[in-house]
């Protein structure tokens, strides 16, 4: 693929991504025929700064974990109010990172 177009996708969700994967993601996006292009361009990553809103506001609740795409943590949280609070206040400070591991899995999955 051309640089310039993986330069500009790099530019645009590098935020959604933790910054150690960056330079791997450039370079297997580098490797990969146009023909999947279309495809990386349609993925929508969630904003880990949204999560942490989230979190902040409805953690008790579980609704972050529900954003993200963890059904099963998101009930447990739910069913417990965010593991009787210490739950909650624990995914303030994961919660960001979360959300960028389920970001690089979901385009990883569209690179294979």
């Amino acid at each position: 693929m051309e640089a310039q177009k993986v330069d500009m996708f790099i530019m645009t969700n590098g935020k959604y991504f933790e910054s150690h994967e960056v330079i791997q993601i450039r370079e297997q996006l580098l490797q990969l025929d146009d023909s999947k292009w279309s495809l990386i361009q349609t993925l929508q990553f969630k904003d880990p700064t949204t999560s942490l809103i989230v979190s902040l506001l409805g953690g008790s609740l579980g609704i972050d974990r529900f954003m993200i795409g963890d059904t099963g943590l998101g009930i447990g949280k739910l069913l417990t109010c965010g593991g009787f609070g210490i739950w909650a206040i624990i995914d303030w400070f994961i919660i960001m990172g979360a959300t960028r591991e389920k970001n690089i899995a979901k385009l990883r999955q569209a690179l294979y």
